[in-house]
């Protein structure tokens, strides 16, 4: 049996323990730091060639560097560019697909992207599983033992890191409370197909939310374009108390003011390249007769910043979204982007199985 290590990490500090190995996938919490897990998991050992293979998983951006981002945008535009060089580029590969919140979006993107890279698909409602059962772990490991990567669209944060703890192959989080990664990507494949870099001024107006987290990460952990957040509304995310500080120090992340006047708000959306807004009630709650009450109070207290007609009529920006949270006609003007974003989805997503997949598995 040949000697093999694991490695083990979190943000760029990486321990090791030597372990005996014999080619297999293997997933373990550190044993002098139980809660390392999911941002840098197992290893697999190639012991001829003396090369490592890192397994990943994308449980939001923090395990993945600026360059690692940036060329999975770059393998997703030449993807989306010339998609005959890539059909069979994880054929055999089997992607599980599970969703305790629905999404038509996210299901397609997914199961096309798959089926486009010649790899196949297996989907699974939440409520129609074991998972619902309550207890995870062993669930985890047999998924893990019958496909080759996994994504998940979950409620909680909390399910997501037991995925990142459990899982010995690849997961993708499809979306939570406090991440939603993919939708960013996607959101960055667009900006570099409009204006050809990253370097660009995108302001959010919205809740802090799941999205804007994702946002918030993505351009501090790039460095390239500012990112600019007037978030009247606040929800309860599972993000670090100084996450939003330390973005800020990065130069690329500035928090406004909500309570500034609206002139004043018209003057930064005058200077953007980007407008961006996200849904200010949770989709699955949207026509849940529990939630109107809720709902009616979202809608007065964030209507005054809706992205309307009045607020872009001096601005070039391009809008990115579709809701109620942008007036009918922005919508219709910018459909043509919207469904390019959309439709990113697929590409961005292709672009992070590939890597995560080949990145273990070569």
């Amino acid at each position: 049996m040949a000697m093999s290590s694991l490695y083990y990490g979190r943000k760029g500090e990486i321990s090791r323990q030597k372990i005996y190995a014999n080619g297999m996938r293997t997933n373990h919490i550190c044993p002098h730091n139980p809660e390392i897990y999911g941002i840098m998991t197992a290893v697999k050992v190639n012991s001829s060639l003396k090369r490592a293979y890192i397994m990943k998983h994308m449980l939001n951006f923090e395990n993945f560097s600026a360059e690692e981002l940036e060329g999975m945008l770059d393998l997703a535009m030449d993807m989306k560019k010339n998609p005959e060089k890539y059909s069979n580029a994880l054929a055999g590969k089997k992607l599980y697909t599970l969703f305790e919140k629905t999404s038509t979006r996210t299901f397609l993107s997914f199961t096309t992207g798959i089926t486009e890279l010649g790899g196949s698909y297996f989907n699974q409602l939440w409520r129609d599983s074991n998972f619902v059962l309550g207890e995870r772990e062993s669930e985890i490991k047999y998924v893990s033992r019958n496909v080759d990567i996994i994504m998940a669209r979950l409620v909680k944060n909390e399910t997501v890191q037991e995925f990142g703890k459990y899982s010995s192959v690849p997961f993708i989080n499809g979306c939570d409370n406090s991440f939603h990664p993919c939708q960013i990507l996607a959101d960055m494949l667009t900006v570099l197909e409009r204006f050809g870099t990253l370097d660009v001024k995108f302001m959010y107006v919205g809740a802090k939310n799941n999205v804007f987290n994702s946002l918030v990460e993505f351009f501090a952990k790039v460095g390239k374009g500012t990112l600019y957040g007037l978030t009247p509304l606040v929800n309860e995310t599972a993000v670090d108390a100084n996450f939003y500080a330390d973005a800020a120090a990065t130069g690329h992340y500035v928090e406004l003011d909500p309570s500034m006047p609206a002139e004043e708000v018209k003057k930064y959306v005058n200077d953007m390249d980007v407008m961006y807004t996200d849904t200010w009630l949770d989709m699955e709650f949207f026509n849940d007769p529990a939630y109107q009450d809720r709902k009616k109070e979202l809608m007065k207290k964030m209507m005054p910043f809706q992205l309307n007609e009045e607020l872009l009529a001096d601005s070039k920006a391009l809008v990115f979204h579709v809701g109620f949270e942008i007036s009918e006609g922005i919508e219709h003007k910018f459909m043509d982007v919207i469904i390019d974003e959309a439709e990113n989805r697929r590409h961005a997503e292709k672009a992070v199985m590939y890597t995560l997949i080949k990145n273990y598995n070569d």
